[in-house]
């Protein structure tokens, strides 16, 4: 098996939390116009996303991605990686999810998240079967979204639950990846 196919399960798992991690938005439900803006905002601004996966039959997976000078990089075995995929092709799924998906979102309300006024929004989104409840916190000043749970039931047997957190603070590539 050659190194790029064994990271392929890795990496597929890291794009689907980036991209699942704030369910995709149906435009028509204006409840979640502020989640799709927070959603595309972090494929812009330096982002260091920690995500805590919990898989069928209670294993769990941690992930780390960073987008930062129109790269993406991926925590590996210990190791980072610069993805093949960039920040405009995880938009460009963003954007299909939002056209495909059938979403609905509310405003819970107004709570603080490590010392920053957020917004909570709940969602439930179905995309061809693949269903999805998240609570997600986004910033009042800002407009990013600073953590996510969220509970996926794929339709088939298997459900899962991701913790997201955002850090947009000193923001850069990991040192030595190319």
């Amino acid at each position: 098996m050659s190194k790029n196919s064994r990271l392929l399960p890795a990496l597929g798992a890291l794009m689907v939390a980036c991209c699942v991690s704030i369910p995709a938005v149906a435009t028509a439900d204006a409840a979640c116009q502020p989640m799709f803006d927070a959603a595309t905002k972090i494929f812009a601004v330096p982002t260091h996303s920690y995500t805590a996966e919990t898989l069928p039959g209670g294993k769990s997976r941690n992930a780390e991605a960073i987008y930062a000078n129109n790269a993406i990089y991926i925590l590996y075995n210990g190791k980072w990686i610069r993805s093949k995929a960039t920040p405009q092709d995880m938009l460009k799924q963003e954007q299909e999810n939002i056209r495909d998906a059938k979403t609905s979102c509310r405003h819970v309300r107004d709570e603080s998240v490590n010392g920053e006024l957020a917004a909570l929004y709940m969602a439930h989104a179905d995309n061809d079967g693949v269903k999805s409840d998240a609570q997600t916190w986004i910033s009042k000043s800002r407009g990013l979204p600073l953590k996510t749970e969220e509970d996926i039931d794929t339709g088939d047997g298997d459900k899962k639950h991701m913790s997201i957190r955002y850090d947009y603070s000193n923001v850069r590539p990991p040192a030595g990846v190319q």
